[in-house]
Formats: structure tokens, C-alpha cells, sequence
């Protein structure tokens, strides 16, 4: 991980950020090879929790982006990337190797990192804008645990009969 610049109000929330998307993103060496996953992969095979699981921790990403006074721009892409990863990675099988290749978590910070690097001449997103972002995410949470919930109630029904 880079080091923090020094014109940095918030260290240690940028660490944090940095912290979360390793662990979802990278964690984990696969032997043999270059290649790395994280724990959004790992967490995407528990049905549906893991899902809700994943995506409330990459939301929390976005969050702390939004306090480092990101332009509208730039938090908007970050909230593409994580509904890409959300809806990519709840489909079955398939989803977990979206999830371990797209990494939203590894692209949402190197968004951040480059604002933090050399901070935007756009203007941070306004307060409304923040909550609008905060709301869509409450909604995409929600969303998931719904279609997991239902989900798994239809497997038990079909399973018990």
C-alpha cells in the first residue's frame, strides 16, 4: 500500500478504506500464480447473506469517498462500480468469479487514491447529493436482502415439498 500524503486531513480513515478493500479485494495469494482475491468472492458463496455482507462493506467505501469531498463525477462512478459487483456477484457460480475479477472495491479506492494525490479542481459533491448516494445504497442493500430472502424461502419450500 502507497503512503499517505501528506496533505491528507484524514489518515486514518484512508487506511481504513485501504484495509477494507484489500481484505475484499486481495487478501489472499492464489499459489502458483499472480493472481489475488479478497473475501467479497469468499463471502458471495454464502447465499445471499454474504452478498448483502459484501456489498454493505463495499458501501462503506463509497461512504468514506464521499467524505473526502469527491466531485459527483467520481462518486458516481464508484456507486457503478459496486452495483456492477452487486448484481455480478449474485449470480450464482458465475458471480464469485465476477467478483474476485472485477475487484470494485480495488477500482473504488484507485478512484479515491487519485483524488487524494491531486484533489480535483470540481467542486465536492453537495450534501444532497451525498444523501442521495447514501440512499441508493440503503436501497441496493435492502434489494439484496429481499431477493436472498425470497430466494431462499423458494429453495426450502421446493426442497420440503
Amino acid at each position: 500500500m502507497s503512503t499517505i500524503p501528506k496533505n491528507i486531513n484524514k489518515p486514518s480513515a484512508l487506511k481504513r478504506v485501504r484495509l477494507v478493500s484489500h481484505l475484499l479485494d486481495n487478501a489472499i495469494p492464489i499459489p502458483g500464480t499472480r493472481f489475488r482475491v479478497g473475501l467479497d468472492p469468499i463471502l458471495g458463496l454464502l447465499p445471499g447473506a454474504g452478498d448483502f455482507l459484501g456489498a454493505a462493506l463495499s458501501a462503506y467505501i463509497v461512504i468514506e469517498a464521499a467524505r473526502f469531498g469527491l466531485p459527483r463525477e467520481t462518486l458516481t462512478q464508484m456507486v457503478t462500480n459496486l452495483v456492477l459487483d452487486s448484481v455480478g456477484g449474485s449470480l450464482p457460480v458465475l458471480g464469485d468469479v465476477f467478483d474476485a475479477t472485477w475487484k470494485a472495491n480495488s477500482r473504488n479506492l484507485a478512484l479515491l487514491e487519485a483524488h487524494v494525490a491531486t484533489p480535483s479542481p470540481k467542486k465536492a459533491a453537495n450534501r444532497g447529493f451525498v444523501v442521495l448516494i447514501i440512499l441508493l445504497l440503503v436501497v441496493l442493500l435492502v434489494g439484496i436482502a429481499a431477493i436472498a430472502t425470497l430466494l431462499i424461502t423458494w429453495l426450502l419450500k421446493t426442497i420440503s415439498g
